[in-house]
């Protein structure tokens, strides 16, 4: 039984549990990069090209992997690039946020087979698991038996101590105290017999652009999602790192000043909520900032100062977040529209520009790709990650 040896992904791993590490290595490898023939692979992994095809055949014949068209080069025989099967594994999503709750069925290569999406005022525990019992017993319902045996488990995204955030009215607003006590994975246990998997909602964002954005391009980069509230994650040596207890990169708490020199948390000053707040001020319906597809171009006048103000702190939360980690990149996305996405970007890249950069090395400020759906494909994410591709950062997140 070969070690492999991985320059790219792998953080080792000891005799013990080879198979499946190597299983899982192709599998990363091919949902990295794409299809390509196992001489590749082996190339890649140091694997010996009959230990590379034996695991291939093993995945394909599992409906994991799937053959792709030969490619004939000038001298032997062609090659056959393998590929990730889109109905080998599905995956259901639900992020769940203080606006709205969004459930999807996410298969194997990232593509969104179906959505289900509910909105309210106050996002009571029993609306919402109401909500998703209903919607996997609908979409399962849908899908012939054999996709159906294929759903691999129920990822969940949700605000860390969504009892405990902030809210329109303010921080200590009772209308989360109820999840004080909910365990999610208990209350999905009820009627599902789904694997659960829980996820902070900003990193389960950063997962989804790491996996299927513009994170692959990177090792290491800091990621902020602005949405109703802003959150973040970190890349470390090519995987999302979640920390001993799940929360690393709250990138929301990091510090920041108002108006008046008070102290906030860049969630106060870098958030949708504060674009909401100031619609409501002058009579316009706030909702209008989620309607799908999104237009702002009606609330033009009030978008550009929240991007102004965004811009500059995202810029400083970008260098505080670097001055610990020098990371090599920072990525941005949020639940608004692409045009406004890019155009925040542009700020945030100026305004860096203009900051004091002693002791740093700026980090290139890049666009994400995935959108305002980031939380939820992130959150389908997990149970696919958990039980089929590799985490190098696994040992870096044991207490």
């Amino acid at each position: 039984m070969e070690q492999s040896v991985v320059r790219s992904i792998s953080a080792g791993l000891s005799q013990k549990g080879v198979r499946n590490h190597n299983e899982r290595l192709l599998l990363s490898l091919l949902q990295r990069h794409g299809d390509m023939p196992g001489s590749d692979l082996a190339k890649l992994t140091s694997l010996s090209p009959p230990t590379v095809s034996a695991i291939l055949k093993r995945l394909e014949a599992e409906g994991l992997l799937m053959r792709g068209d030969p490619v004939r080069g000038k001298v032997g025989k062609p090659s056959v690039p393998m590929g990730l099967s889109p109905d080998g594994v599905l995956s259901f999503g639900l992020k769940l946020g203080r606006r709205s709750a969004d459930l999807l069925l996410m298969d194997f290569t990232g593509t969104v087979r179906t959505q289900r999406r509910l909105r309210y005022d106050q996002p009571h525990p029993e609306t919402v698991f109401d909500f998703l019992a209903a919607g996997i017993a609908e979409i399962t319902g849908a899908l012939p038996t054999d996709a159906a045996k294929r759903i691999c488990g129920i990822g969940v995204a949700a605000p860390f101590e969504m009892w405990n955030g902030p809210a329109q009215g303010g921080p200590g607003n009772d209308v989360f105290r109820p999840w004080l006590d909910i365990h999610i994975p208990q209350e999905i246990a009820r009627f599902s017999a789904l694997p659960v998997s829980l996820v902070n909602d900003a990193t389960a964002a950063c997962r989804a652009e790491h996996i299927y954005g513009r994170g692959r391009a990177f090792r290491d980069y800091a990621y902020f999602f602005v949405g109703a509230f802003v959150g973040g994650g970190i890349v470390l040596n090519h995987s999302v790192f979640e920390g001993r207890r799940g929360n690393a990169g709250a990138l929301g708490s990091l510090r920041s000043i108002g108006p008046n020199g008070e102290t906030k948390q860049l969630v106060d000053m870098a958030s949708l909520h504060t674009l909401e707040a100031r619609l409501t001020e002058v009579d316009i319906d706030p909702a209008l900032i989620w309607r799908s597809p999104q237009d702002w171009t009606g609330i033009a006048r009030y978008v550009e100062p929240w991007l102004g103000q965004t811009a500059q702190e995202l810029a400083k939360a970008s260098l505080s977040t670097c001055s610990v980690i020098d990371f090599e990149a920072v990525l941005i996305d949020g639940a608004f529209p692409a045009e406004i996405r890019d155009e925040l970007v542009a700020r945030v890249n100026r305004y860096i520009g203009n900051q004091d950069m002693r002791g740093l090395i700026a980090p290139a400020i890049v666009a994400g790709a995935v959108g305002g759906n980031a939380r939820a494909i992130g959150a389908a994410c997990g149970p696919i990650f958990a039980q089929f591709l590799l985490n190098t950062n696994a040992g870096l997140a044991v207490a």
